[in-house]
């Protein structure tokens, strides 16, 4: 996904929602930090989204624009409406979201997950397209070893759990 296709998935999601707020959780967050990504990146063809004030609305979304709909049809990319729940990110991601918003996306507003707060997240996911996900970042410069290291102990997971993203961090070096 390029940042243009975020843009419109923000404006369609919020239009079928009826909210300007929502929150994107995937790795299409990335756009909002770095618009201008590696492809490998940006490999996704969906956004995993939720309105901000009314996360219940996600179902609107995802019945509206999500796989398989006319949208995705037509256009090749597709929002996907998750909760909040969705986000494993360390504690405090809510402050730390960077927002997306302009003409494009026409009184929408994006609320997307920090860089470091995504590659945790998918480093808690663990899948091997996440892991090549937090490679790519490191690799960019986009995220710190250090301030991933710095917040495994803040993910909402238990503590295996959060060993194993430890283990995942110090192979990112």
């Amino acid at each position: 996904m390029r940042r243009d296709e975020l843009e419109h998935v923000l404006r369609a999601a919020a239009a079928v929602a009826g909210e300007d707020d929502l929150v994107v959780v995937d790795s299409s967050a990335i756009l909002a930090s770095v618009p201008d990504a590696p492809a490998a990146m940006l490999t996704s063809v969906e956004a995993d989204v939720f309105p901000r004030d009314r996360p219940e609305r996600s179902d609107l979304i995802d019945g509206a624009i999500g796989e398989g709909s006319i949208f995705q049809e037509t256009f090749g990319y597709y929002a996907h409406g998750v909760g909040p729940e969705t986000a494993k990110a360390p504690e405090g991601w809510q402050d730390r979201l960077v927002l997306v918003e302009g003409p494009a996306t026409r009184g929408a507003r994006g609320w997307c997950l920090e860089p470091h707060d995504l590659v945790l997240s998918k480093l808690v996911a663990g899948r091997e397209k996440d892991v090549a996900f937090a490679r790519q970042a490191v690799a960019a410069g986009i995220v710190a070893v250090a301030t991933l290291a710095a917040r495994v102990d803040a993910l909402p997971v238990d503590e295996e759990h959060r060993r194993a993203v430890r283990r995942l961090v110090d192979g990112l070096t």
